[in-house]
């Protein structure tokens, strides 16, 4: 391991976090992690089994009771000071984040900033528990309506937000008064370990946020989600795995937030402003380098605005740095482990050897690491795999279309998007494209999974209806109660 590793790396914890202590795993089990930059092994991190994990639910279990009860502002206070204990070390966490996912040092330096938002938000949110008190229509009987903390909330995080999307799930949770057990990616369980004393010092009880890393998930996640002190689940991760938690989710009717996997479609029109749709499909396609499940993987462009729009788009492309994320200059690290490298090859040959074009990049380097070069793919084939499957990289694929409903057959069998961009002219186009963004487009395109993380609920987008994303910061309106409350 180098010098510029080992300072960063020196005082970070391997062990499992269970009731405000660091233990080893029951059986003495360790797996390591690996920097996706040079495939070296870079720690060696405790593997919770189903005994830990029963011992992290005890723990939470315990700390239950005294944590909802402090008053909502107490534990508003708490989280407003994790916020700012989180952008003193913000540099130091960035720079971890990179470590162990890969990605470049100023995507790190977002998610820190993104990942410590979500604390101060429900800071503000903790206070907000408001109820409600009405009369039966029928009988006159007056109605109290009453949010109070759930119980414990096991919370399943993925690897490419390995910060942010944690702190979305212990912010709400802490705010309404429950303990969580967090169960990190083992590709990236590191900085989550590195957020423990960080919470501990602002005050987190014991017991009420538990970090409990493994190897053996199914086994750890299952044995909780059939202890009947478990209430709910939060998952952010692939629809299969989503799949596979609710079921196990329905045996103790365990209340679950899923936030699951995506197509997402990027369509320019002919009347759009190209230097516009430029700027907007680089950071649709290259945050996080692709590994994000809003990332847009499909680019329809009208055939008259094509060949612009895909020159320009390739030489933005091209341009962008490869290299280890903790070099300044560079803008895209690798991928993060040796699976995401080649899945991303498979699906990149698959559509070559259909048809499409590469028009920049399309081959992996030689040498250590698992990079992909920043890909554009152009007349990309209805078969290919890439245009049913998340690509997860930073690739492209290009097709192009002459009417607005061309693409609607193609597109109506892809039901797994998670965000919609398009982009046209606003000022004279014709009334009914004005007056109806979600007309044609919501007949072409099926969006997916959207959570609406503060109020929980998974909603499945109907046909005609346009979702722009998920409200990650959405406030406590809307038909349910937050997911952390009964």
């Amino acid at each position: 391991m180098s010098s510029r590793y080992d300072n960063l790396l020196a005082n970070v914890p391997t062990d499992l976090w269970i009731g405000g202590k660091w233990r080893k795993s029951s059986d003495g089990g360790r797996f390591d992690v690996l920097d996706p930059a040079t495939e070296n092994k870079i720690a060696s991190v405790a593997s919770a089994t189903v005994e830990d994990a029963k011992a992290a639910v005890d723990a939470a279990s315990d700390a239950f009771e005294g944590w909802a009860g402090r008053k909502p502002r107490e534990r508003a206070e708490i989280l407003r000071k994790s916020y700012e204990l989180i952008m003193r070390d913000a540099e130091r966490l960035a720079k971890l984040i990179t470590i162990e996912n890969g990605k470049a040092l100023s995507d790190s330096r977002g998610e820190v900033a993104y990942a410590a938002e979500f604390f101060r938000w429900y800071a503000e949110e903790a206070v907000r528990g408001i109820g409600a008190v009405s009369r039966a229509p029928a009988s006159g009987a007056r109605i109290v309506v009453q949010h109070k903390p759930a119980g414990v909330a096991v919370l399943v995080t993925p690897w490419n937000f390995p910060a942010a999307m944690a702190t979305r799930k212990i912010g709400p949770a802490l705010a309404a008064g429950c303990p969580v057990v967090l169960k990190p990616a083992s590709d990236t369980p590191l900085t989550m370990l590195a957020l423990m004393p960080i919470l501990e010092e602002a005050g987190v009880p014991a017991g009420v946020v538990n970090v409990i890393p493994s190897r053996s998930s199914g086994k750890v996640v299952s044995a909780m989600l059939h202890d009947p002190r478990v209430r709910v689940v939060s998952f952010t991760g692939s629809t299969e795995v989503g799949r596979k938690l609710l079921h196990e989710a329905a045996d103790n009717v365990v209340r679950p937030a899923m936030e699951l996997g995506g197509n997402a479609p990027f369509i320019v029109f002919e009347d759009a402003d190209i230097d516009a749709a430029i700027d907007g499909a680089m950071i649709a396609k290259m945050r996080n380098m692709g590994e994000a499940c809003t990332s847009a993987n499909r680019f329809y462009v009208h055939e008259k605005v094509h060949d612009e729009f895909a020159k320009k788009l390739t030489a933005k492309m091209a341009a962008l740095k490869i290299g280890n994320g903790l070099d300044d200059a560079v803008a895209v690290g690798p991928l993060v482990n040796a699976d995401a490298k080649k899945k991303v090859i498979e699906l990149v040959d698959d559509a070559v050897g259909k048809g499409a074009k590469i028009l920049t990049g399309g081959k992996a380097p030689s040498g250590p690491g698992y990079f992909y070069p920043p890909t554009v793919l152009d007349a990309v084939p209805e078969g290919a795999a890439m245009l049913r499957e998340e690509i997860f990289g930073p690739v492209a694929a290009i097709q192009s279309f002459k009417f607005r409903h061309d693409r609607a057959q193609p597109r109506a069998r892809l039901r797994s998007g998670r965000a919609l961009r398009r982009h046209e002219a606003v000022g004279h186009r014709p009334r009914g494209r004005a007056r109806r963004p979600d007309g044609v487009l919501g007949d072409a395109v099926h969006f997916g999974d959207v959570v609406r993380r503060m109020v929980g609920w998974v909603e499945r987008s109907e046909p005609h209806r346009v979702v722009a994303g998920s409200a990650a910061l959405s406030p406590s309106h809307g038909k349910k109660a937050p997911p952390w409350t009964c």
